[in-house]
């Protein structure tokens, strides 16, 4: 399922009110940055989409929930899974819409030697998740583990962390989120 980034981020963006110099500023980008995602002529990464939304501020779960008038669906084929970041990580959530709900379920799938970036994540609630295969590194404040098919992680997000892919295989996790804040 393929989501109109453009689109969307323009209707957030005038819903709050903002022009997109605005905020290109408050989010430390360029204007034709902003202006080049409207207009799909730029694809951004996850971690560029979610520093444009702290601009905002709104998470990314809330970003991709903005279409609460649809049923809710329970079951959802491997192509009805919606991703949410394209490039050496996928994130490809269950539901594409997730207003109203309490919970983010990823399948996550990290290419050798990506990783989440150089600056920690932190934000609000919990994180779990279960290597599927390939190893993982997870680094969670000073704690670091490398974690291999099987092994599960699970912490509360306000902790700064990363995740890496080591080794010379894909990495594929299932995680969950609460509440949904990637």
């Amino acid at each position: 399922m393929s989501i109109d980034l453009g689109d969307r981020l323009r209707f957030v963006r005038a819903h709050h009110k903002l022009s997109q110099r605005e905020l290109a500023k408050r989010a430390g980008v360029t204007n034709s940055t902003i202006s080049l995602i409207e207009s799909n002529q730029m694809n951004p990464s996850v971690g560029a989409l979610k520093r444009i939304l702290d601009g905002i501020p709104m998470g990314l779960a809330e970003f991709f929930a903005i279409e609460p008038d649809r049923p809710r669906k329970a079951f959802y084929r491997v192509d009805e899974l919606t991703e949410i970041g394209k490039g050496p990580i996928s994130y490809r959530q269950v539901g594409d819409n997730l207003f109203g709900r309490a919970l983010q379920i990823l399948k996550e799938r990290y290419e050798p030697g990506s990783d989440t970036g150089r600056v920690p994540l932190v934000h609000d609630g919990e994180e779990g998740g279960i290597v599927i295969s390939g190893r993982l590194e997870v680094i969670v404040d000073d704690e670091r583990r490398i974690l291999d098919p099987g092994d599960a992680y699970y912490f509360e997000s306000r902790r700064p962390h990363r995740f890496r892919c080591v080794g010379p295989k894909a990495c594929e996790v299932v995680s969950a989120c609460t509440p949904p804040s990637f």
